[in-house]
């Protein structure tokens, strides 16, 4: 019987420790949730500028924690997910209110940054519960630099906290099927694929 030797693990497998050092930095100083902007950017960047989906399919922190736990810690149930979250009406729906709440972030920021809100030292999980959070905050810095850092670490916390669910109890990387990210990434390559095709 021949033996299966298993491959060796590729350097961006362990980008996992980005997501870990994000959320743990964050706890302890708010302004490293700015960090968070990357994973908006770089997703954006390989789709535009080379129109593939390579920055999900291998650079994606959140992506390699979910492989890494739920795939090789085996912490995933494993379950099929259900057809209606894989359909494009519920992709699309979600990337519309995900990125209808990252809008309401900016907007809130630029009330704070024009003097027609104030700075709240708190996470909002989930989008529904507020946790205090002043002990990663001491000031030093523009209101509006922290309540966006805030807003942030609010959005990619519930954001994970959902990725980890979904992982658990469906396969490892359920997320990425319905990642807004994802989906818009994948919208801009099919139109830079069929812009490509008709020149």
């Amino acid at each position: 019987m021949k033996r299966v030797v298993p491959s060796r693990p590729h350097w961006y497998h362990h980008l996992w420790l980005y997501s870990l050092f994000f959320f743990i930095a964050g706890y302890f100083h708010i302004l490293f949730a700015w960090l968070g902007l990357i994973s908006f950017l770089l997703p954006l960047v390989f789709a535009v500028g080379f129109g593939t989906k390579g920055f999900c399919n291998h650079y994606c922190d959140r992506g390699q924690f979910l492989r890494m736990f739920g795939g090789q810690l085996g912490l995933s149930r494993g379950h099929d997910m259900p057809g209606w979250m894989k359909g494009k009406p519920f992709r699309y729906a979600f990337m519309v209110f995900f990125f209808a709440m990252f809008g309401n972030i900016v907007y809130t920021t630029w009330l704070i940054a024009h003097g027609a809100g104030s700075l709240q030292e708190m996470v909002t999980v989930l989008w529904s519960i507020d946790v205090l959070w002043h002990w990663a905050y001491a000031g030093g810095t523009e209101p509006w630099v922290a309540a966006f850092a805030f807003k942030l670490y609010s959005f990619m916390l519930t954001s994970e906290i959902i990725a980890l669910a979904l992982m658990l109890w469906y396969r490892p990387r359920a997320w990425c099927v319905c990642c807004p990210m994802g989906t818009l990434t994948q919208l801009i390559c099919q139109t830079k694929s069929g812009q490509e095709s008709d020149a």
